[in-house]
Parts: C-alpha cells; structure tokens; sequence
C-alpha cells in the first residue's frame, strides 16, 4: 500500500511512519519543510497541497488541525473531496477535540472507509516540565488531583496503522487510553521514581496556570479547552479503555515505560 502521513514529524505521525515502512508499505509524508524533517530512510517527504499529496495513495491518516498554529482545518469537504477524487479508499483522522471538527463531519458523510483515532492526553506532555526538572528538580503545575488515562504516542499510532493497513475499523471511533489513570502529582511522583531522585511538586493556583499559558502564547479559546479538561476532566479523558490491546492485539505502553525511554530530556 502507499500510505500518506499528514503531520508526519508530529508525535503520533513519526511513530506512524515508522511502524508503516516497519510493515513494509510506502509511506507519503506531508510536512511543511521536507529538508528538516528527518524522516526514517524509505519515507518519502512532500510538500505542497494535498490534492498532489493525495495522488497514487491507498490510504490516508489525516490531522485536524493546522499544524502551525494548532487551528482547526475549515476546509474538510475540500480535503474529503480531493481524497475520493485521487482514489483514495481509506483514512483514518486523529481527532483533537472534544466534538467533532469540519473535516471529520466531512469525513463521517463521505463513502471513504473512515476511523476516528481520539485519543487522551499524550504522554508526551509530560516534556513541558523537562527544563525545570533538568534545572531545578522541581515541577510547577496546576491541578494537582486532575485524573487522567494518559497514553504512549506510539500507542496511538499503533491504532492508526493498524486501522489504516487491516479491515475491520471502518466506522468505528476509538478512544485511546494508556493502562492506568493518573493524577497530576501521581505523575510527579512516577517521575522521581523512574529517574532515582526527588521531583517537588509545586501548585500553581487557577490564575497562575492561565495566566502562562496566555504568556506561551495560546489562544482564549486554547484556555478554555486546557481548564476543561485539566479543572474537571471528563469522563472520557479518565477513564481506561481496552482500546490498544483490542485494535495492535497487545497492551498498552506504561507511563513508567515512557519516562525510561524518554529520560535523557529530564537530566
């Protein structure tokens, strides 16, 4: 199969990537730079519109969002249409939100054998903390009994490949979940633990955390989705599901595993 990748330097498009030529198939890679994209050998990185990226693809995994500014895609009919135009057959879409976006409504009412990849919060988020745990041994975040059933990037796009390279996940939504659910000190304290030395937590109040985010430069409407899922996470974001194992046929990633692989950005 020939394979594209939008947002294939992203957190779950590299792993993508890589477990696709892994199996075997041909891989497209959309990004918006392909000189700096250091992609695995074998992939082939494109830029450029979709439509030119969509032609000889089998199947798609697409992103929702603008990957410059993180803003949703307006134009998901157009996408949808340039798909089914090129012959392509199957997509799977990485959602990012908690309702649906233009481009998978567009999707959804389209004849293309579709998945929906919605997954919690990334592991990978983790990474915010890495220059004050590196610099100062410390963590500063709000929130501290937030609950959550983060999940391994890897994890998400073990789903996606297997959706997009086997039969079976057509209409289907899947929520992607990690094997356990987290607070925010839990996570803290995993932390210390992995690296073998202590991490102090330290509370930023409402205000302080908004306050940050406002300076890093997101959005009011940024915010309001960050309070909402971080001040009372829902269900959803909470709750372990048996996705991974059901969909790759083996468990999914620990956090724990996570910070072992990724413990060099923290010392």
């Amino acid at each position: 199969m020939t394979i594209l990748v939008t947002g294939a330097t992203g957190n779950v498009g590299r792993p993508l990537v890589e477990r696709l030529l892994a199996a075997g198939h041909r891989v497209r890679a959309l990004t918006r730079d392909p000189a700096r994209a250091n992609l695995p050998e074998g992939a082939r990185a494109v830029a450029g519109s979709l439509a030119a990226a969509f032609e000889g693809v089998t199947a798609a995994h697409l992103i929702t969002f603008d990957g410059a500014d993180y803003s949703p895609l307006a134009n998901g009919p157009a996408i949808v249409a340039a798909a089914v135009e090129a012959g392509v057959r199957r997509v799977t879409v990485l959602q990012g939100g908690l309702s649906r976006s233009p481009l998978e409504e567009a999707v959804a009412a389209s004849d293309l054998e579709w998945t929906f990849v919605g997954p919690v919060e990334f592991m990978s988020n983790v990474l915010e903390w890495a220059g004050s745990v590196k610099e100062e041994g410390v963590v500063r975040d709000g929130f501290p009994e937030a609950r959550s059933a983060m999940v391994h990037d890897a994890d998400i796009a073990a789903v996606a490949a297997a959706a997009l390279t086997s039969g079976g996940h057509a209409g289907r939504e899947y929520v992607v979940t990690g094997p356990e659910v987290f607070t925010t000190a839990d996570k803290v304290r995993v932390l210390g633990e992995v690296l073998g030395r202590e991490i102090r937590f330290v509370e930023l109040s409402r205000e302080q955390i908004t306050a940050e985010w406002r300076r890093q430069g997101y959005s009011e409407e940024d915010v309001a989705f960050f309070l909402t899922v971080r001040a009372d996470t829902p269900e959803v974001g909470r709750t372990v599901r048996p996705t991974v194992e059901q969909v790759t046929g083996r468990p999914p990633r620990t956090f724990r595993q996570w910070i072992e692989e990724n413990a060099a950005a923290f010392s």
